[in-house]
């Protein structure tokens, strides 16, 4: 990367970083089936990415699906786990166990792509 290419990317980290203190409140779903290692891993994995990133600013909500399947028809669920960012908005999805942490935050819009 070149020395021309970071104040870019630096104006936009902050323009994201001004949007995270403008927002209130971020609405999460996580969709998983049982306590399975992955479902387990993704909960860990997304409660990590918000304690660091989100701090008192955002609610989690798991919805288990074997518990109730009906819900997956809402959020039009095809693979589990499934994040769905509700707020602020607009929606994302993000599909997996979250461990690809660059990925999360981009996809969450935490970050800026790089």
């Amino acid at each position: 990367m070149t020395a021309s290419k970071r104040p870019g990317r630096k104006a936009a980290l902050r323009a994201v970083a001004a949007s995270l203190e403008a927002a209130e409140r971020w609405e999460l779903r996580l969709y998983v089936a049982g306590q399975t290692p992955r479902s387990l891993a993704a909960l860990a994995n997304l409660t990590k990415i918000c304690e660091t990133h989100l701090q008192g600013k955002y609610r989690i909500e798991v919805v288990d699906l074997l518990a109730n399947p009906e819900l997956a028809r809402a959020d039009e669920i095809v693979a589990l786990p499934t994040l769905i960012r509700k707020l602020p908005p607009p929606v994302k999805r993000i599909i997996g166990d979250l461990s690809n942490r660059e990925r999360v935050l981009v996809g969450m819009e935490l970050v800026a792509e790089p």
